[in-house]
This record gives structure tokens, sequence and C-alpha cells, in this order.
């Protein structure tokens, strides 16, 4: 079985409170001159409170009565993706966009040059974000393949490598440029976007993106800092994997967000708020 899409942040004490060092180093946002430009209108941005399936393995279980599916780009086809439509299910695609995976069909296409320390799953390795040159076409590529597939939005995991050991000296600067271009490619295929986890950096980076996907924050008590999101009438996709719902449903349902409880290995099952 391949490696789950739960990841936690090395430096999780990092503070919340980092405007200051999250905003260095980075250049202003080509579309907005810095504060986080709004994407085009048209595409699809689900509302705070929208209930979710998520499953990366097992058998897809396309039965789940959800208005909101995120399954994983290579090993969903054209055909489930059709099927969760004609019961009028909007559709995400999952990809990895920090680091590089031995088991996917695109692996011999990154450079050596690009692959870091492992991320703590098998078969993984952080890419250098810096090299957005290089990884740009890979990462369009795969973006191409959400697309011609029938997807509606794009999940990116792994947009927090600055706050990790990766083996390079990632800086917040860094980590914005590489997002928001993350950002920008999923626009230009007219998918929608989610920021996975990253939560220091989503002051800068909410209007970048049109929903927002999280793990664990709960557990962590941090999911206070995902309430940009809300406040701009966009989703937050939130999931636990120790906790059980009614230790996080009420808190989560509070702030608005679109919570369940689900096994770390992403299979079918879910406990839904």
């Amino acid at each position: 079985m391949r490696a789950a899409a739960r990841r936690r942040a090395a430096a999780l004490a990092l503070p919340l409170a980092c405007a200051a060092a999250c905003s260095t180093g980075g250049p202003p946002h080509a579309a907005d001159g810095g504060a986080g430009g709004e994407p085009a209108a048209g595409l699809w941005r689900p509302a705070p409170g929208t209930d979710w399936q998520w499953q990366l393995s097992g058998p897809l279980d396309l039965g789940v009565d959800v208005p909101v599916y995120d399954i994983d780009a290579f090993e969903a086809s054209a055909a489930d993706v059709a099927a969760l439509h004609d019961r009028g299910v909007r559709v995400i695609c999952y990809v990895n966009a920090g680091a590089w995976e031995d088991f996917r069909p695109d692996r011999d296409a990154f450079p050596a040059g690009l692959l870091g320390e492992g991320n703590g799953w098998e078969g993984e390795r952080w890419l250098d974000i810096r090299q957005r040159d290089a990884l740009r076409p890979l990462l369009a590529a795969r973006f191409d393949l959400c697309r011609d597939k029938g997807f509606d939005a794009v999940e990116p995991d792994l947009l927090d490598g600055w706050l990790n050991e990766t083996g390079f000296p990632l800086t917040a600067g860094d980590q914005l440029a590489y997002n928001r271009m993350v950002a920008d490619l999923a626009h230009e295929r007219g998918l929608s976007v989610g920021l996975k986890n990253d939560l220091p950096q989503i002051p800068e980076l909410v209007g970048d993106f049109d929903f927002a996907v999280n793990e664990e924050c709960a557990e962590f008590g941090e999911c206070a800092a995902l309430t940009p999101f809300i406040d701009a009438g966009k989703a937050v996709f939130h999931v636990e994997y120790a906790l059980e719902p009614e230790e996080f449903c009420a808190e989560t349902t509070r702030l608005g967000l679109s919570s369940m409880a689900k096994r770390l290995d992403l299979d079918a099952w879910r406990a839904p708020c």
C-alpha cells in the first residue's frame, strides 16, 4: 500500500503569530501587489461547512452521500470522476506538490538535484522548492492530468516544507513563492486549489487559494488559525486521526470547519461531525 497523505510539520512549536517572518524573503504576488490576489471569477469555491469524503487508499467507494470527494490524481480514473459528477459531486484531485514519490509513473522526470531528505514516508523525498523553474513543468503535467480527468480542483500536498528538515535551507519567502506558483498553475487550468496545512502563512495566502485542507488542527490546538478562510467564505476541509469526533466536533463546528475523523491510511471509513 502506498504512503498515506497525512504529514505533520517538524516545527509545530513555531508560533503562528509570525507575520513578519512569514512575509520576508518573498517577492510580491504579481496579481495583487503582494497582498494575495483573488483568483478569476467562475472557479468553484466550496462554502464553509460543506461535507466531504477523503479517500486515498483501498477500493474507491463512490457511494458516500456527500457533495465533495477528494481522491488521488493517479489512482482515480476519469470514469470515477464522471460517476461522481453524475451524482452532482465536486471532485478534488490529490497531488503531492512538495515531495518526490518513487511509486508514481512520472518519478523519472524529476532530476536528482531536486531531491532532498526523506520525509518519513517510504519512497518519498522532499523537493527543493527554490528551484521553481525546474518544478513548474513537472507540476503542470500533474495538474494537466487532473484537468484531463475532469477534476474540479486540486489538493496539493506538502506545501509546508519550510517547516521541516528537507535537506535544503528553505525560507518562509521560498514557501510563499512556491505556494503561489502552485495556485497559479491550478487556476491557469480552470481548477480550484486548496492550501494544505502551512498554518503560519494563511494570512498571506488566503487570497490565493479557494479552500483549505487541514490535518489535526484540533489535536494540536491550531484550528483558530484557519478562520481567515472561513471569514472569506471558503471551506476548510479538516480531519483528525487520533481524536474521536466527540473530542473535537463541538469546537470545529463552531468555527465553521468541515470536520471528520479518518484512519491514517485514508481508506473509505469516515466519522463526520
